[in-house]
């Protein structure tokens, strides 16, 4: 019993630290939830359906990590995937990664498209030394970022401290801290390694048997570090007995290694909404006569911003309505066979502060033909006149009325 006790003691000096809102928030839909009022919460990337924008993470609590089940989550319509500080897509973050989450209550529990839990949920303890944390019903999520892109948003990178290493395996301690030499308040964390960590330097992509072989690391025995670096964050199986430690996947030695995955990253991401095109919600609709109407609507945000400079006022544009999960719901013949037309009357950039969520940015589109989909308060995506007009594939349209819109949870399993 005292070892248990011990343990958990342990792990919870070891726990990043967890943001628990003084009240659960639900997030009110045609309005950008406020980041300071999300749960926070870290975890490993399990099960990705991308095209639903859901998933499931085996969520960081207070007990043994291996025993937690995975908790399904979803992304709000504006909800912000990063992968190595650049927008991504679910089906760009490799499985096993370790997420960092800002989630909210489902905006309307009778259409979540994942299981619909209680409010007090992330305080209960999950028992078979579980403990708490690990199933929040905050599973809407407004922020899903790896550990690089965490870090970058953070102003923080990992001070590495000691090194455990026999042949191309073995354990590396270190600590987040201030990229500005400031002293760091969170615990060391110790992690794995082995051959498969990929080491970036410069232009270079190393392993870890080449930078001993270059003698940059020794071949065996413990050392010192004196390593400031970016590290990305996965998990995987731990032998002997260790229920709770994470694996160093990826090491990004200086800045031009770090740039290099955020461009690749974002030029990946780039070509994916450039051929979905750009999400958006309806703020305004003013009707005209015989089905004409002008069109206000707020582009979501996240995006490079050479995606929003191709939004120009005189420019040709199209409308088609989605789902809260972003797929569109008008046409079997890609995003264009149902959409309204017409030119884009005016861009402007909101005054004040912008939420996460949202670009800032408001087009005004009139078009001769308003269709069903596009009213206020609902999702959009816009093509801005000089994008791909593509067929999608069938699993990211719908055809079938709202069970097909609102895809049941029932596909996610109930562990104990």
């Amino acid at each position: 019993m005292n070892g248990t006790t011990n343990f958990l003691t342990a792990v919870l000096l070891l726990l990043p630290s967890i943001s628990f809102a003084d009240e659960p928030f639900r997030p009110v839909p045609g309005v950008f939830a406020p980041m300071e009022k999300a749960h926070t919460y870290r975890g490993e990337l399990v099960f990705v359906d991308h095209a639903n924008r859901r998933g499931s993470i085996r969520v960081e609590g207070s007990g043994m990590f291996f025993r937690n089940s995975p908790h399904p989550f979803a992304m709000l319509p504006y909800g912000m995937i990063r992968r190595h500080g650049a927008p991504s897509d679910l089906r760009d973050i490799p499985l096993g990664t370790v997420m960092h989450v800002k989630a909210f209550l489902p905006p309307d529990p009778r259409t979540s498209p994942v299981p619909v839990l209680a409010v007090d949920n992330k305080s209960k303890d999950a028992n078979h030394n579980r403990g708490t944390g690990i199933f929040p019903a905050e599973n809407h999520l407004l922020l899903l970022e790896d550990e690089p892109s965490y870090c970058l948003r953070s102003g923080l990178v990992w001070n590495l401290k000691s090194l455990e290493i026999e042949g191309s395996q073995g354990k590396i301690t270190g600590v987040r801290s201030a990229k500005q030499q400031m002293p760091s308040s969170t615990p060391e964390e110790t992690m794995t390694f082995d051959a498969a960590t990929r080491i970036w330097r410069g232009r270079e992509l190393l392993s870890v048997a080449e930078l001993v072989d270059e003698g940059t690391w020794p071949s065996s025995g413990k050392h010192r570090l004196e390593l400031r670096v970016l590290i990305g964050i996965s998990w995987k199986p731990t032998p002997n007995g260790i229920f709770t430690r994470f694996h160093v996947s990826d090491i990004w030695l200086d800045d031009i290694a770090i740039r290099r995955a955020t461009k690749s990253q974002t030029a990946i991401h780039k070509e994916f909404i450039r051929s979905r095109w750009m999400p958006a919600w309806i703020d305004k609709v003013e009707y005209g006569k015989f089905g004409t109407a002008t069109v206000t609507a707020t582009l979501f945000g996240g995006m490079d911003a050479s995606l929003y400079a191709d939004f120009k006022k005189g420019a040709s544009a199209r409308m088609n309505s989605v789902t809260d999960t972003l797929k569109h719901n008008h046409g079997a013949y890609g995003p264009s066979h149902m959409a309204c037309r017409g030119p884009i009357l005016d861009v402007r950039k909101v005054t004040g502060a912008v939420p996460l969520g949202s670009s800032g940015i408001q087009i005004q589109l009139k078009t001769d033909l308003i269709t069903e989909g596009v009213r206020p308060g609902r999702i959009v995506r816009i093509w801005p006149g000089n994008w791909p007009t593509p067929n999608l594939p069938r699993e990211e349209y719908i055809k079938k009325g709202l069970l097909e819109r609102y895809p049941t949870p029932e596909i996610f399993p109930q562990f104990e």
